[in-house]
């Protein structure tokens, strides 16, 4: 039984959820040091 489309399959997952989840940190982290940076001024 080749296990080769399992590893691609896994692999693609994988960098794909990662991808997702660093672009979702991203915006929820500008989002927040605008938030933050509006509190600052008077």
């Amino acid at each position: 039984m080749n296990h080769w489309p399992f590893v691609i399959a896994a692999y693609v997952l994988t960098l794909g959820a990662t991808g997702v989840l660093t672009l979702a940190s991203l915006r929820a982290m500008r989002r927040d040091e605008g938030r933050a940076e509006a509190l600052r001024r008077p």
